[in-house]
């Protein structure tokens, strides 16, 4: 089967740059959000992008208007997914949210249609079992930011079959990146690793250990990761690492992964990062700048 037409589930930080490759990658996208200010802001950031790539001589402006020609913002999932081959869902990790979803997706896509999430810790092999199509289902794992970071995760569910896990090979492929093929378990590879990790540092900063701005620079310089990991989690949403977080916990039956209370209480005071402008970061001025606890 031949992808032509994809459908992007959500139009936020993932959601927008995973319709941004696979328009520029050639794909006819629907980026579909629930409300037209997610759409619209989604769309702006794409633009945003690929403008910057403009300024570095990557990309001429008559490739930006094609791309952008290929994206289609709208509000209603049945007209997103009503003519798609492949329909990728990037909503909240939220397994319930998830599986509604799913729900909806599976009734209204054509009987052909992949049906992939991003998920970065949700069960595939439960997610799939909410729909008629367990066969077709798979996880396509992205990360952030996607136009730039190279790899894609593809999580097999336990009933995923392999001519499904080749169709997701081949378009990661065509997105120009590169793949890792994982059997499903818990935040399967990459975040097997990185939750607990970024969790300790929350834990660190709880303490008193080290201050924010230090923290950082100690991982950057130390272990020469490209931003820190207090940077790090403002960039993917502290509500998103602590739905990660008690996933873990639930599904491990094991503390090493339980939240910081420090984590708990950002959370709750809607401290998210750099979406909410406020996070181990204060992103209210030109420049971010680190909080105390």
């Amino acid at each position: 089967m031949e992808i032509k037409k994809i459908a992007v589930l959500g139009a936020g930080l993932m959601g927008n740059g995973i319709a941004h490759v696979c328009a520029q990658a050639g794909y006819e996208v629907k980026m579909r959000d629930i409300d037209q200010k997610f759409v619209d802001k989604g769309i702006a950031t794409i633009k945003k992008n690929l403008e910057r790539g403009l300024q570095k001589g990557r990309i001429t402006q008559k490739e930006i208007d094609e791309i952008l020609g290929r994206i289609e913002g709208i509000l209603d999932l049945k007209e997103a997914v009503k003519d798609a081959d492949l329909v990728i869902e990037a909503v909240p990790e939220i397994v319930s949210l998830k599986i509604d979803v799913w729900k909806e997706v599976d009734a209204a896509a054509p009987d052909h249609a992949i049906l992939a999430s991003n998920t970065s810790s949700i069960s595939i092999t439960q997610m799939a079992a909410a729909t008629k199509r367990p066969g077709k289902f798979i996880g396509m794992h992205f990360f952030n930011p996607v136009p730039v970071m190279n790899l894609v995760e593809i999580i097999k569910g336990q009933a995923t079959d392999e001519e499904t896990a080749k169709i997701i090979v081949d378009v990661s492929k065509k997105l120009g990146k590169e793949t890792v093929l994982v059997n499903e378990a818990p935040g399967f590879a990459v975040n097997r690793i990185l939750v607990p990790t970024l969790l300790e540092a929350v834990f660190a900063i709880q303490e008193g250990v080290a201050t924010v701005e230090d923290m950082d620079t100690s991982v950057r310089l130390g272990l020469n990761w490209p931003m820190g990991p207090l940077t790090l989690l403002d960039f993917v949403g502290l509500d998103t690492a602590l739905h990660i977080s008690d996933y873990f916990v639930d599904e491990f039956k094991d503390s090493k992964y339980r939240a910081p209370t420090l984590l708990r209480k950002m959370v709750r005071a809607g401290w998210l990062g750099r979406k909410s402008g406020m996070g181990f970061y204060d992103y209210s001025g030109d420049k971010p700048k680190p909080n105390r606890f």
